[in-house]
């Protein structure tokens, strides 16, 4: 691929710039989470500029955020210069279908409601490889790891084992495009997140009671922390977990991790975990042009796809307005 440079996004960063400007702010989120009503709490969301919310039902909310990252994932891949860094965030979906498809084969069931249409492989294309065998026709990566998971499904009977084997060969995807596109930035952020799935993981297997056989098997290559010292981390019961992290951006989330594993509540370290990798992408906001606002706003549209779910099935189940705040992730702006 022709060497693009950060010139070439001159355009795309002014456009981004004020794309930011209608970000989810803390205030606006304040607004939905104080609204008197559902239908206020709606009629908010619409002001943000997403689509009518007509019922309090999840997949009503889950139609309404589809369609705002379809429309926006589609706006911003005709007018980026390098289609992977568009890519790198629809990749999940297909990983996501690969799963749903697995499953559903094995079960026997009816995999269409749970199938997204926002992967860079159409839904009824992947669906047909995953029932034929056509691995060849998909992205490499994806089709070596639909292959080895439904292997790993067909030989043990357990989706959670074939469910991590999809997620190693994500994130390794994920590492290997933003290495090939020679982005610090992208290769920072892929990073933040393993460091991320890695300090869940490893404090989720421990309170889980799961072998070294099983971390070893779900830790991803790639991140600050090596996956020797990981592991070493959980062959001691958890012992010394907040000093592995204690030099990089995970230092909170990893203390908090380290209160979980002593019968502390999950809720604070997944959010402290979700905060560090949006604080690596804040940076974003103060370059100039080139893709890191790019690689910025796009992660920001996801964070803020999260907490408008927890604002509103927040909401639907009752929980106080400071329960759900607490769950609040950071916001971009």
């Amino acid at each position: 691929m022709t060497k693009i440079k950060d010139t070439d996004y001159l355009a795309l960063s002014s456009r981004i710039k004020a794309m930011e400007t209608r970000l989810l702010s803390q205030s606006r989120m304040e607004q939905i989470l104080e609204a008197r009503s559902d239908e206020e709490a709606a009629k908010l969301l619409q002001e943000c500029g997403y689509g009518e919310l007509t019922s309090n039902r999840p997949e009503e909310l889950d139609r309404v955020l589809a369609a705002s990252r379809e429309a926006m994932l589609a706006d911003l891949s005709a007018a980026a210069p390098d289609p992977r860094y568009i890519e790198i965030f629809k990749m999940k979906y297909d990983y996501h279908n690969a799963k749903v498809l697995l499953k559903a084969q094995a079960r026997g069931v009816d995999p269409a409601s749970m199938l997204s249409d926002m992967g860079r492989v159409e839904v009824e294309k992947l669906q047909e490889a995953v029932e034929n065998a056509h691995w060849t026709e998909l992205p490499d990566c994806l089709g070596q790891a639909i292959a080895q998971a439904k292997e790993v499904l067909d030989t043990t009977g357990d989706p959670q084992l074939s469910d991590v084997t999809l997620d190693r060969w994500y994130y390794r995807e994920m590492l290997e495009t933003a290495q090939a596109t020679g982005s610090d930035f992208l290769l920072g952020y892929v990073r933040a997140v393993i460091d991320a799935v890695n300090l869940r993981t490893l404090v989720r297997t421990l309170r889980m009671g799961k072998g070294a056989g099983f971390l070893r098997s779900a830790l991803i290559e790639g991140g600050s922390v090596s996956v020797s010292a990981l592991l070493a981390v959980g062959s001691a019961g958890g012992s010394g977990l907040a000093e592995l992290y204690a030099s990089t951006s995970m230092q909170e989330a990893a203390e908090s991790g380290a209160a979980a594993l002593s019968g502390g509540a999950l809720t604070a370290f997944e959010k402290l975990c979700d905060d560090a990798v949006e604080r690596y992408l804040a940076g974003a906001k103060y370059v100039p042009f080139g893709e890191a606002p790019l690689v910025g706003y796009l992660a920001a549209r996801e964070t803020e796809y999260t907490n408008l779910r927890i604002l509103f099935i927040g909401r639907q189940l009752g929980l106080s307005a400071e329960t759900i705040r607490e769950r609040l992730r950071e916001a971009y702006v």
